[in-house]
């Protein structure tokens, strides 16, 4: 190797040297660095703490507004992510979707077999149908909700069973149906968790089920429809029943690569098809995320909750601003000097903000109490209709949201008063004499803006509460069309039993009838197939005698009801015209009908009902199928509260050859109604003990009073309306403190003009007019914005306001009068108190 070589890499290992060193140096300093500002931020949060620990009263005024809009924030953000956000509890669940016939309803088994045969988006297809049967056996009888279901639904939703095994194709066949899989819930309560259950026979309907399966805890299938089934058994589809006989629900799995465009537009081709070789099978036919099924009725009130408590939390943040931006004035002086001594404004502000961030991580600690209590009463307090509420919580990610949201309320609030008081000019401050001055329009106008985004957005949600009571008023006031007091409603099945006999059935109930009249305190006492708002709603086309001749599937329908004797009078529904179902209407007499006032307006409109003719049984009208009216009753709630009125039909039920003669199950029960005098509830274990002393293998079920039913049907917007409310009283409240605050701090900055208002001759009354103006000019600004957010929440809440218009002039007026009176009360104050203020003193403190 040459000199030269051996020089160069000697060099070459000197400069390495070299530079090794200077990157251990750099990366001292950088150390050092990171220590120093590692310890000036420890400085920074101790003296932040004792700052905060030595104005107890400013901090816990702090802390209670961030914990009010913080623990709120969390509280619905709890119920929006469970309800939501998260994903439906199913494998690959946005791949689910419902298939619903004409917009909303079941489906056909012919129509869902030839839309399983001939369409291509969907991997798999299945149905379920409705099913209650009554099961028997060492315990109580009890009816079940249950569902039939085609053996693939369980491996379309890709959940596995607990125990054993779900359904096997072969086993939707007819004649192989007869094994079921159970939920946990029915297996804990009923067969006490036995792992052994696997295997063994149950009853139901009074035929043995093999058991073959047990669910998970927390499975639900159709969250959005028959949520309390916790019972499944294989569905035999019977395409020969026909295209009318819609009784299920169609659900799906879209093929690897395939949108629900694609789906809708392949369904909307099969339908077209089957439309035109079946005309009125096949018309208005959806698919739909069944996701979005599940959450579309509660999504829009969730999303105004939602909105409404970040509105809560802005005028939190505001009240906390106008706090720390009087706090930043105080400590003036005390900044200026930090400032002459050689902090520079990024530490100043570091300082105020790592205060700021202090205040909002401790609101949001008492927020999460808040919210832990919040979400208590939001569970106990929410209607049956929600779903998956049992899924709420404070999990992780409501967690997370929290911490989110102080550190983002601490850095909001916080950015703007640390920004101005960072920007004090040390000369100017340590010259003054702490005199009290008059503020100008520049160094008002932050804080004029603050007060007036807090009427806005408190105006916003006063009328959202207002549009809301207005709303509930309105549903109040609907007449259900019968008495609802001191009236005791329950289902009794006879499935299964001796009593399911054609021949039995109807001496059953006339016995049971009868022995329930007899009961101390019992007024009168009938029965009905369907409860009006708690039952079933079932249609039925119909032909009017006289009327041009309609096609089956343009047929009008009405809602199908069958009665005993005495039911208009027990409901106390109105007859007002011709006579109540009585004992004579049997299969030995005419068959006669009693429809609602509806119906009698819409087919005989001027002329007298009664003796009129309409026919159930098709266009061939039969003349043993013709029907006679004989009475009209008032109209009634159905089901739903607040449904428009529609076509209802009454048939007897000892002329119901259905009723009478077939042993189906699905028809095999029916809903008593018990008028009484006094306490209803009361009187249920009685009729319970009188439908036992005729057979104590049936079970009695959905036991519950009219009234609580009635509560139940307007349980959403009353749950609606607690909550707007309760929020809106919050900001309101929020709002006149923060709108208290920014005035008493204002008067005080304004001792010195005050005084020498009055010194010159100002009479109380115009250094009032002149307080209160400015918050009242204040005030106006801030509904002029209020209002149109207003007007874009009343757009927003349309969906499920009723009887009154999203743009409803008076409840605006009465909430802008309601919020001018509070800030005028909350500006009144303050300018009152200036008024008692001596002009020499105030002279003399200048």
């Amino acid at each position: 190797m040459s000199i030269a070589t051996r020089g160069s890499g000697l060099w070459r290992k000197v400069f390495q040297g070299r530079a090794i060193e200077r990157a251990l140096a750099t990366d001292e300093v950088r150390d050092e660095r990171n220590g120093a500002l590692l310890d000036t931020m420890t400085q920074d949060i101790r003296y932040g703490t004792r700052m905060l620990a030595r104005t107890p009263a400013f901090t816990a005024a702090a802390v209670l507004a961030l914990a009010l809009g913080i623990g709120a924030n969390a509280a619905i953000f709890s119920v929006v992510d469970a309800v939501l956000i998260r994903p439906l509890p199913y494998e690959n669940p946005e791949r689910l979707a419902v298939i619903l016939h004409d917009g909303d309803g079941p489906v056909s088994p012919a129509n869902f077999a030839d839309w399983r045969d001939q369409s291509h988006s969907f991997e798999s297809m299945g149905a379920a149908e409705y099913w209650t049967p009554n099961v028997t056996g060492a315990d109580k009888p009890e009816k079940l909700w249950a569902l039939h279901v085609t053996p693939g639904i369980f491996p379309m939703l890709g959940i596995a069973p607990l125990l054993g095994r779900t359904f096997l194709a072969e086993e939707g066949e007819r004649g192989a149906e007869h094994e079921v899989v159970l939920g946990y819930s029915l297996w804990q309560r009923r067969f006490g968790g036995d792992p052994r259950i696997v295997g063994e026979s149950i009853t139901l309907d009074g035929t043995r089920y093999t058991v073959v399966g047990v669910m998970p805890r927390g499975f639900k299938f159709a969250p959005f429809w028959a949520t309390k089934a916790e019972l499944w058994a294989p569905l035999v589809v019977d395409a020969a029943k026909g295209r009318e006989a819609n009784s299920l629900r169609v659900f799906a799995r879209l093929a690897p690569g395939v949108s629900m465009r694609q789906a809708q537009a392949e369904m909307a081709t099969v339908t077209t098809r089957l439309e035109q070789e079946y005309p009125g099978t096949n018309r208005d036919i959806s698919v739909q995320p069944l996701k979005d099924k599940v959450v579309g009725d509660i999504r829009p009130a969730l999303l105004v909750e939602l909105a409404a408590v970040g509105f809560v939390l802005l005028i939190a943040c505001a009240n906390v601003a106008h706090m720390l931006l009087a706090r930043a004035a105080a400590r003036r002086k005390e900044l200026a000097l930090r400032t002459a001594l050689g902090a520079s404004r990024a530490r100043v502000m570091r300082q105020l903000l790592i205060e700021s961030l202090l205040l909002a991580l401790l609101g949001g600690g008492a927020g999460l109490l808040l919210a832990l209590g919040g979400i208590r009463a939001l569970v106990a307090l929410s209607p049956a209709g929600i779903p998956r509420i049992e899924t709420i919580g404070l999990d992780v990610r409501a967690l997370l949201f929290l911490l989110l949201v102080s550190l983002l309320t601490g850095v909001g609030f916080g950015m703007v008063p640390a920004l101005r008081a960072s920007a004090t000019d040390p000369n100017d401050a340590l010259k003054e004499g702490g005199r009290g001055s008059t503020e100008g329009i520049t160094r008002n106008r932050f804080r004029s803006l603050l007060m007036a985004s807090e009427f806005a957005m408190a105006l916003v949600l006063l009328v959202g509460a207002g549009l809301t009571i207005r709303s509930f008023i309105a549903l109040r006031a609907i007449d259900p069309g019968f008495d609802p007091h001191e009236l005791l409603t329950m289902v009794v099945p006879v499935a299964g039993s001796r009593e399911a006999a054609p021949e039995r059935r109807a001496i059953f109930y006339e016995q049971l009838l009868q022995r329930v009249r007899t009961l101390p305190r019992v007024v009168s006492a009938s029965a009905i197939n369907h409860l009006p708002l708690a039952g079933d709603e079932w249609g039925r086309t119909f032909q009017v005698e006289g009327h041009p001749l309609a096609h089956p599937a343009d047929a009008p329908q009405a809602t199908y009801r069958v009665v005993f004797p005495g039911y208009f009078r027990t409901m106390r529904i109105p007859v007002l015209r011709g006579r109540d179902v009585n004992e004579s209407d049997n299969l030995s007499t005419p068959a006669v009908v009693v429809i609602n006032e509806f119906l009698a307006s819409r087919y005989w409109p001027g002329e007298d009902p009664i003796g009129k003719r309409i026919t159930l049984d098709g266009p061939e009208r039969d003349s043993t199928s013709w029907l006679t009216v004989v009475g009209v009753v008032k109209n009634a709630v159905q089901g739903d509260w607040a449904a428009p009125k529609h076509e209802e039909i009454y048939l007897p039920f000892l002329q119901n050859r259905s009723y009478l003669e077939d042993s189906g199950a699905h028809i095999a029960y029916q809903t008593l109604v018990i008028r009484t005098s006094g306490d209803a509830a009361a009187l249920a274990p009685a009729v319970r003990n009188v439908v036992w002393s005729l057979d104590d293998k049936l079970p009695v079920s959905e036991v519950q009073t009219m009234d609580a039913v009635v509560a139940r049907s307007t349980a959403q917007p009353r749950f609606n309306l607690f909550l707007l409310a309760t929020f809106a009283t919050v900001a309101m409240l929020l709002a006149a403190v923060g709108i208290y605050g920014v005035m008493s701090y204002s008067v005080s900055r304004r001792t010195h003009e005050i005084g020498l208002r009055m010194a010159l001759g100002a009479r109380p009354a115009d250094v009032i007019r002149v307080v209160v103006g400015q918050a009242m000019v204040l005030a106006v600004v801030g509904a002029c914005a209020g209002f149109v957010g207003a007007l874009a929440l009343g757009r927003f809440m349309s969906s499920f306001l009723y009887g009154v218009r999203p743009t409803d002039p008076l409840t605006f007026l009465a909430m802008s009068l309601l919020l001018g009176a509070v800030a005028l009360v909350a500006s009144y104050i303050p300018a009152r108190r200036a008024t008692r203020i001596d002009p020499l003193l105030a002279l003399r403190h200048e």
